[in-house]
């Protein structure tokens, strides 16, 4: 895989992680809710509206447009599973900006994706 390849698969991946992120920071400026027919609208228009949503669904745009550019020069059958990158950086995002937990498993989990990217990229 060429640096150019590289790039535009590993930027596809980190803009598909920070949407996640966003939409996460997103959702928790909102608050739990549940969708009833009474606050469907509002709430639907309060996700709407919300600057990191906004930002998250400018990211998967951006995303599929690199995303599409690094399919065009690499096999999907080694450019699809560097998707899994993406749980890398969002466990560990997610640990950092959210406070949520690495537990061991998570760690052991994370430690084989991170495994199963570097075979897969050395075939």
């Amino acid at each position: 895989m060429n640096p150019i390849s590289l790039f535009c698969i590993l930027a596809g991946v980190t803009l598909n992680a920070g949407a996640q992120l966003l939409l996460k920071a997103g959702t928790n400026a909102v608050g739990h809710f549940e969708f009833t027919r009474a606050n469907i609208l509002p709430i639907g228009w309060r996700l709407a509206t919300q600057p990191p949503i906004i930002g998250g669904l400018a990211c998967y745009v951006i995303s599929l447009v690199v995303w599409v550019v690094g399919l065009s020069r690499v096999d999907v059958s080694i450019a699809y599973p560097m998707l899994s990158l993406g749980y890398v950086v969002n466990a560990f995002a997610a640990w950092y900006l959210f406070g949520e937990m690495l537990s061991l498993q998570k760690l052991i989990g994370i430690g084989i994706i991170l495994i199963g990217v570097v075979v897969l990229t050395r075939s």
